[in-house]
């Protein structure tokens, strides 16, 4: 580090993004994006000329039209919505903004809510799951730290009901719940109808995931109107045209387009309950995933032992090192034809090692 880095970050732990190693073609099922391109209409509206002219001017502060679009589809008024720079940025200004009295989040989850923690000095507890690696809403239950929770979660694709996330709300409404849904599009229910009910929730989605716009960076979040006033708050005091104006096309079309995303689940769905059945008859555990991708073990395969052959043979998985989760592999779910690929090399590889 330069002699000029702030020492109070000088032990923060960067989040680590999947790896993108180019020096061969991969079957890419490691950082969860959509197998399936944006529709037709994101496509035209990208290549229209007038984009590329008003590229001069600055971007829609307020976001208004794909605002007011979103909303529609949301069941909730444009000023409960705020869009972001990803769901990253979302996260980041509810970090910022909400949390004097503290964070409390899963230990094995997102990576980003530690690194954001630490990022803004933030006083944290990591709470431990459950044994089969659900979350325990009791461990959440009246406390006074702003609580974070991914739902789905990641890296294990559980899904914590609603009942259950009602429950931690409601136990303290003194306090901001968030949670994450960055995967709910993919057999979630999601918690924004409760946003009416309680002024203590925020729920954070993203367009990376099951709208095929990883690469356009915006997300969003959904809360009561004061909630969403102080999240422009800081918006506007650190980047007010966070949204760019080609982004902003992608996403006016892509909510317009919002049936075509939505097949494009149903069809991961139907991939993923596929590919998790072929995985379990070659003697793999996996978790019941409400996601786009599983979270899988094998008896027989050390995890970093499978990541690495399934790399060489060309197919990239995720892996992580913390000592809970070392077994396991983070598995993308791609198209039938790609997870076929994965599931013969896996078979092949099982075959390799009895001998």
């Amino acid at each position: 580090m330069s002699r000029f880095f702030d020492t109070r970050l000088s032990r923060l732990e960067a989040y680590t993004p999947g790896e993108q190693p180019r020096d061969m073609k991969y079957i890419k099922l490691n950082t969860n994006e959509s197998p399936y391109p944006p529709s037709d209409g994101v496509i035209k509206a990208l290549g229209e000329a007038e984009l590329a002219k008003r590229l001069r001017l600055y971007p829609d502060p307020e976001c208004l039209e794909v605002r007011t679009l979103l909303s529609v589809v949301l069941g909730v008024d444009k000023d409960e919505l705020v869009l972001t720079n990803g769901s990253d940025e979302a996260l980041s200004f509810a970090f910022m903004s909400f949390c004097e009295k503290g964070v409390i989040f899963p230990e094995i989850s997102y990576g980003f809510y530690k690194v954001f923690a630490e990022l803004y000095n933030l006083k944290y507890r990591q709470i431990p799951l459950k044994d089969d690696f659900s979350i325990n809403a009791d461990d959440y239950i009246g406390t006074d730290e702003t609580v974070f929770i991914a739902n789905p979660n990641a890296p294990t694709g559980l899904f914590l009901g609603l009942d259950e996330i009602e429950r931690i709300v409601t136990s303290n409404k003194n306090r901001l719940v968030v949670v994450d849904e960055a995967y709910i599009d993919f057999g979630g229910v999601s918690a924004i109808p409760l946003t009416k009910k309680y002024d203590n929730l925020l729920v954070i989605q993203t367009f990376s995931k099951s709208r095929s716009m990883a690469g356009a960076r915006l997300g969003f979040a959904v809360g009561c109107k004061d909630i969403i006033r102080d999240m422009n708050t800081i918006r506007y005091s650190t980047n007010p045209y966070n949204i760019n104006s080609a982004t902003l096309a992608a996403a006016r079309a892509a909510v317009i387009d919002n049936d075509y995303y939505m097949e494009n689940c149903k069809k991961i769905i139907e991939t993923r309950a596929y590919t998790t059945k072929a995985l379990c008859e070659l003697g793999f555990e996996v978790l019941d995933s409400k996601c786009n991708f599983i979270f899988a073990k094998h008896k027989e395969l050390d995890g970093e032992e499978y990541y690495l052959e399934l790399k060489r043979r060309g197919v990239l998985v995720r892996h992580f090192t913390s000592e809970r989760i070392r077994d396991y592999n983070r598995i993308t779910i791609g198209t039938r034809e790609m997870m076929d690929v994965l599931i013969t090399q896996t078979r092949e590889i099982l075959a390799a090692k009895r001998g």
